[in-house]
């Protein structure tokens, strides 16, 4: 019997890069992309908004469409190195067309051009994500290999996130002096940096994705699961545990991302000052690194003390907390970025153990499902949780981009730009309206997701270790 070659260093390394260059494509648009054409080329909130959902929805139904094109595919190169590749390419080129707008566009032509190629990036983007994450199967052995490395690409794309969460925004603004010069506007700075810092991260992206695929070989054909939509929804409805889980997901998502599309507008018009991207680029430093910390310490260190369910209320409660904290700090004249830190460590913290949290319930729902039911729907069940978070996704960008409306926030807002204090021409109605906006709806939806989660949710774990108990004695009298 021949011994299994394990996978080697330089093969883990690779995989690892493809997951910080894509998750830096990731962050890139979904961070920046509102920012982009709302206030710096002055699209239209309510339209960005419109296109934002639309896009987003579009793109979660796109996912298992694409994920039955994959599982067809058959080449000499193999089943998802092909689509990995070409995915990339076309998503890095729609990048840097998405963050280039023609100078000469204006109106309606910018609502054209920002719908079509941010459509066009969520459906390269799922070209290149769903066989990157499908691969696995088809060049580890399983067991611990297999859980290690989707550790490791895991953590990977937390780097790249951070990256770019970390440098666009003074990056934005260096590149945008270098290439265009110092006798233009600011809003004229930004649009340029984004246009140069955009086109660096797409040759990254490139050039990590060819790395991964050089080094990465698909030693077998893998059936890959690619579950439709109706099957995803068909097992909602048959689990009922299941349901409980996504809506609190979709809802805690939609509360949580609509302070991540708000926070580089509190930043330029509400805390301001001339260094508002240093504070906003400090802020977001210390929020990363928290979430990651709370992933990989907070939550196992109090998983020794208390349940999932109670770590489930403790990290919404440091929600509550943090938003509460946020909004009395806002509203008082302190411009001392470190203060922010306080609300900051309370909302990052829960942020990331709510992420893991979530994860282990829908895993629950399976064996509840399993015992329910008589069947198992792990992968359509966990197909769900791309599908939800892109859901919700879209629908706080909307939501998001409501508020700026009705506010009238934007560049236009803005009295003083030669001086690049931003928050001298916003008024404190204006001001107050953001605020409320990123701290009192989310603090809405996560108490109601708190009721919804309390009256829904049963799975204890000694109700999880009764079900485990009972689909073991099943098992027994089968056999």
């Amino acid at each position: 019997m021949n011994e299994k070659k394990k996978l080697s260093g330089a093969a883990k390394a690779s995989y690892g890069l493809g997951a910080v260059g894509k998750d830096m494509v990731y962050m890139l648009s979904a961070s920046y992309i509102l920012y982009y054409f709302q206030d710096i080329l002055g699209v239209s909130a309510v339209a960005m908004g419109a296109i934002l959902m639309a896009a987003r929805i579009f793109d979660a139904f796109n996912d298992p469409i694409m994920g039955m094109v994959v599982a067809k595919t058959k080449t000499k190169f193999g089943k998802f190195r092909p689509w990995l590749l070409i995915g990339t390419v076309t998503n890095a080129i729609i990048l840097y067309m998405m963050f280039t707008a023609p100078p000469t566009l204006s109106g309606s032509g910018l609502i054209v051009y920002a719908a079509v190629t941010y459509i066009l990036w969520g459906v390269t983007y799922t070209m290149m994500d769903i066989p990157y994450w499908s691969m696995i199967p088809a060049f580890t052995e399983g067991g611990k290999e297999r859980e290690g490395l989707t550790t490791l690409a895991r953590s990977c794309a937390g780097v790249g996130s951070a990256l770019i969460t970390i440098v666009t925004v003074m990056s934005v603004s260096a590149l945008g002096r270098m290439f265009g010069g110092n006798d233009i506007t600011d809003r004229e700075v930004e649009r340029v940096g984004f246009s140069y810092f955009s086109l660096g991260v797409a040759v990254l992206f490139i050039l990590f994705t060819v790395i991964c695929c050089l080094n990465v070989k698909e030693k077998s054909t893998v059936d890959m699961d690619s579950p439709s939509i109706k099957e995803m929804f068909g097992a909602l409805i048959r689990n009922d545990q299941a349901m409980a889980v996504v809506v609190a997901i979709v809802i805690v998502n939609c509360s949580i991302y609509i302070t991540s599309n708000l926070v580089i507008y509190f930043f330029k018009y509400d805390f301001g000052g001339v260094d508002w991207r240093g504070a906003y680029t400090l802020f977001s430093t210390f929020g990363g690194g928290m979430q990651i910390l709370a992933m990989m310490l907070l939550y196992p260190f109090l998983r020794r003390f208390f349940t999932s369910i109670k770590i489930y209320y403790i990290s919404m409660g440091m929600a509550i907390a943090g938003y509460i904290s946020l909004l009395a700090l806002a509203s008082t004249s302190m411009t001392n970025v470190y203060l922010l830190f306080i609300p900051g460590f309370f909302i990052f913290a829960a942020n990331g153990m709510l992420s893991v949290i979530t994860t282990v319930f829908l895993a629950n729902t399976v064996d509840y499902g399993e015992l329910k039911n008589g069947r198992r729907d792990e992968s359509v069940i966990f197909s769900m949780q791309t599908f939800v978070v892109k859901l919700a996704s879209g629908v706080s960008a909307f939501i998001a981009a409501l508020s700026l409306q009705i506010l009238a926030l934007s560049n236009d807002t803005a009295e003083t730009e030669a001086a690049l204090d931003y928050s001298l021409g916003v008024s404190g109605m204006q001001k107050m309206g953001l605020r409320m906006t990123m701290t009192i709806i989310p603090i809405a939806g996560l108490l109601f997701a708190i009721f919804w989660f309390s009256k829904k949710y049963i799975l204890t774990d000694e109700k999880i270790e009764e079900i485990a108990s009972e689909i073991e004695n099943k098992k027994k009298k089968i056999a």
